[in-house]
Order: C-alpha cells, then structure tokens, then sequence
C-alpha cells in the first residue's frame, strides 16, 4: 500500500490490462492485468514493466488499456438546508 506521502506527491493506483498473442498460437490472445502505484499522464513504471515485457517475454503485446484513480482528493462540501429531530 502507498504511504500518505507518495499520494500526495501524485502517485495513482494504475490498472493496465495487457492483451498480448500466445507464442505457441499467434492467432490467440490473452489478458495480463498489472497493477502498480504510478504517476500519470506518463506512468513511467507501466513504460518501464512494458519494457521488460518486450526484452524478455515471448507474447508480442497486442494492446494496453490504463486505468488511472487518485487515491487522495479534496473532501466533498455539502451544504444541509434542514434539522430533522427524532425523540
């Protein structure tokens, strides 16, 4: 889990689903999901992972679709324009 810190310097939960070919069957496809703290919009750690993935991995990569939330935001104001007791 992140610390306060690294959130706050803007660091976001980011998901990747990555559809690469099979080695053994280039017509068949498959999903990866990836999951890591990164800093968006160029999510240097998901560049770096899919890096690695073309060096040392057999499956060509087919596509990538990111998926990026703060996990720190402002609190949400609401204004209440009424009371309601209850005895």
């Amino acid at each position: 889990m992140a610390t306060l810190k690294t959130q706050l310097d803007g660091y976001r939960l980011t998901t990747a689903e990555i559809t690469y070919h099979l080695p053994d069957r280039p017509i068949l496809l498959q999903t990866y999901l990836w999951q890591e703290y990164d800093l968006a919009p160029r999510f240097p750690r998901l560049h770096e992972f899919l890096d690695f993935w073309e060096q040392n991995l057999d499956g060509p990569v087919h596509s990538v679709r990111v998926a990026s939330a703060k996990l720190v935001t402002p609190s949400d104001y609401r204004h209440l324009e009424g009371e309601c007791l209850l005895h």
